[in-house]
């Protein structure tokens, strides 16, 4: 398949998982302020960190905006997701060239995965972009300091539970790579 119809239904896939399963999903230690679920996952961000090495920054911004803003749509949050999603397409390019041992235009035709990356360099790749727009998304949901602790409590443990999310999907949608004994 066409790497642009494979991100396509991607994209649908990931939106659908996250509009009609985790959206429903809320996971709390205990009764908080506001009636605010502590877990919130949050996988939609995996198709902006899973777009082919060779995407160039204003096109990654458009696809953040877009994957952004349908997620908006359907959660009712008025342009966060859009900006949070933005942001972090924006961060993409540069976290990639710090993690990676050669230049990004030596990956062609090729995606950041567990395959072409490993899994602890995919880990950390993943897990800040995620802490990232998990952050820029709960500070500007809540739009108040005045609880902190809280605020970095829902950023956390939001961030390991979408990581979790993130890991099985990784597990269920993408190739292992086999290793053939040459014997």
């Amino acid at each position: 398949m066409s790497i642009y119809p494979r991100n396509i239904l991607r994209l649908c896939l990931i939106v659908l998982i996250q509009v009609l399963i985790l959206d429903n999903i809320t996971l709390r230690w205990w009764a908080e302020p506001n009636n605010f679920p502590i877990f919130v996952p949050m996988v939609y961000p995996l198709f902006l960190l899973l777009l082919p090495f060779e995407t160039t920054v204003p096109v990654l911004l458009i696809l953040g905006f877009i994957s952004g803003i349908i997620v908006d749509t359907f959660m009712n949050t008025a342009g966060i997701h859009a900006f949070a999603a933005v942001f972090i397409a924006y961060l993409r390019t540069n976290v990639l060239t710090a993690l990676l041992p050669k230049n990004l235009s030596e990956y062609p035709n090729q995606s950041p995965s567990v395959k072409n990356m490993g899994w602890m360099p995919f880990l950390v790749y993943s897990s800040f972009l995620i802490l990232i727009h998990h952050t820029l998304f709960f500070a500007l949901e809540l739009w108040s300091l005045e609880n902190i602790g809280y605020l970095s409590l829902k950023i956390v443990a939001s961030t390991a539970t979408s990581l979790v999310f993130v890991i099985i999907y990784l597990l269920l949608f993408t190739r292992q790579v086999s290793v053939r004994n040459n014997n």
